[in-house]
């Protein structure tokens, strides 16, 4: 099954001489890199689905949230991170 998380983007930077834009983006106390490239009028602060390290589209705070609810109600939200190659820097 594919599954798209949904995270807060807290920073974008250029990468590659300036071709790839690319985002920290915050999955509650998780930060991970993910392209931009399918969603280039996202900016900080929006919610982005991601899928493999590319954001695929842009959804409100209100079903983010909701989505987060729901994994950590179903015990996935964890095994997500110990899976996952991650940054946990705080939000």
């Amino acid at each position: 099954m594919c599954l798209a998380i949904p995270g807060k983007i807290k920073s974008i930077e250029y990468q590659y001489d300036g071709l790839v834009r690319m985002a920290r983006v915050a999955f509650g106390g998780i930060v991970k890199e993910a392209s931009l490239d399918m969603v280039p009028q996202a900016k900080e602060g929006d919610y982005v689905l991601v899928h493999v390290g590319v954001a695929i589209s842009i959804v409100d705070e209100e079903e983010a949230e909701k989505t987060f609810a729901y994994l950590r109600e179903i015990g996935e939200l964890d095994e997500l991170t110990e899976s996952s190659q991650i940054d946990r820097h705080a939000l």
